[in-house]
């Protein structure tokens, strides 16, 4: 068999390589014709261990070969991967113009039946737009070619990408027809003689399948992040809690450990790309953190009105939010009771025993990774976010601050004090009069 891929990144060099190792005939194009040079120089615009040496093995061999040109190999091949970037536009949404390129180009130079799949991470219905673009071509050469799409998500960790795409936990194929079926069965066969895990699926579901394997997975980091927060205020030990949790079989050990938060290539950007998607069919798939919340005029009502609806469904003792000043300013507009919180300066002292000051700093450079990564901060550098948060603080425990706003009250936590202790003091309260938020 004889295939093309598109896109010369991480995904589609590994694919291509990958697939050539196993006997496939590849040709692998990108319209940067300097990288297709140095790739056929032996040069390598990635790391991934044992991806050098594979390439040149089927270089040499004759099944792997590069060009800048998709025209004069299509109507040698019968399936194309289309592999190219699908980078967030301005509203976190993905940007379809490479993939939607490709499929243009297809349909202009087809003179044959041609499957092609997607490989990149593309939103739900992207195939159907696929399709569409290509037969608009067909119809403007006036052409009658049958050709197929498909969908088959890559599910690569880097670093570990070649054994991920030789030995695979499953494989997603997403087709519309029986054609396509055995033609994807027959590409993928070699790698899964001893057990054979392709799941077959429609395509809007192999689509949706990536977005929610990685939205899950940036769920679950962000999840322990709050984990580990509320761990330090209450006392417990994370790693013991992770650990604990961990040995439960329905939810593993694996994206567990409590950090900065997630970023890469893929997390962030999916993460949007499926909220936008869910915009796009009127549903919200948005929580009570306000940093999920387009930062447009307005934003503060929607997101008080969201945690509100939370507040007053009975579930809660307590909803906690962010403090923004803004935020603070609409639950006054709407005279909602509040507490506010904030931490002792002690937080950024450093007149402290050198093992205490060497845990602060720790935690402070975990709240710095965190502002970084949700684009919350427009500061960058540590030492300057550092002093930011210090006049933040400065300017919260201020007497004028606490006159201009109405909380019910206003607390500092000191040093081995914890928000539990607030909440146990609050909880009392609440028995006699209305709910808080904090």
């Amino acid at each position: 068999m004889k295939i093309a891929i598109v896109g010369t990144g991480y995904v589609g060099l590994v694919t291509g390589t990958c697939f050539a190792e196993i006997g496939v005939n590849v040709i692998c194009v990108d319209t940067n014709s300097e990288k297709i040079e140095s790739l056929k120089k032996g040069v390598i615009p990635i790391y991934e261990n044992g991806l050098e040496e594979m390439v040149s093995r089927n270089v040499k061999a004759g099944r792997l070969q590069f060009t800048t040109s998709l025209e004069s190999c299509l109507n040698e091949v019968e399936v194309v991967f289309s592999a190219v970037g699908t980078p967030p536009d301005e509203d976190g949404s993905a940007d379809l113009s490479y993939v939607l390129e490709v499929a243009r180009t297809i349909g202009r130079n087809m003179q044959k039946y041609v499957l092609v799949v997607t490989k990149s991470t593309v939103p739900v219905g992207t195939a159907r737009k696929v399709r569409a673009t290509i037969q608009e071509e067909l119809d403007k050469r006036g052409m009658n070619i049958d050709f197929d799409v498909a969908s088959n998500p890559e599910f690569l960790k880097e670093g570990n990408a070649i054994n991920d795409f030789m030995s695979p936990d499953r494989v997603v194929v997403g087709v519309e027809s029986e054609r396509a079926k055995k033609i994807m069965s027959k590409l993928y066969k070699p790698f899964l003689l001893n057990n054979f895990r392709v799941i077959f699926m429609d395509i809007p579901s192999a689509e949706m399948t990536k977005y929610a394997a990685n939205s899950m997975l940036a769920t679950r980091i962000s999840f322990m992040n709050d984990i580990a927060n509320l761990c330090e205020l209450v006392g417990a030990d994370v790693n013991m809690v992770r650990k604990g949790i961990g040995a439960d079989s329905r939810i593993g050990n694996k994206f567990l450990y409590p950090g900065c938060g997630y970023g890469g290539s893929c997390f962030p950007k999916d993460v949007k790309a499926l909220i936008k998607t869910a915009d796009k069919y009127g549903y919200s798939m948005r929580d009570s953190d306000s940093s999920t919340y387009e930062k447009t005029a307005g934003w503060e009502k929607e997101y008080v009105n969201g945690f509100m609806e939370e507040a007053k469904s009975g579930k809660y003792d307590f909803v906690f939010v962010c403090q923004t000043e803004s935020v603070i300013d609409e639950m006054d507009r709407q005279k909602i009771p509040y507490v506010i919180v904030e931490p002792d300066n002690i937080v950024w002292n450093e007149q402290e025993s050198k093992e205490r000051a060497k845990e602060r700093q720790i935690i402070k450079q975990q709240w710095f990774g965190r502002f970084v990564l949700r684009n919350n901060s427009h500061i960058k550098d540590f030492s300057k976010w550092l002093s930011h948060m210090k006049d933040i603080y400065d300017e919260r425990t201020r007497f004028d601050f606490i006159a201009k706003h109405n909380p019910v009250s206003f607390f500092v936590l000191k040093q081995n004090q914890y928000l539990s202790d607030i909440i146990d003091d609050l909880y009392w309260k609440k028995q006699h009069c209305d709910a808080y938020i904090v």
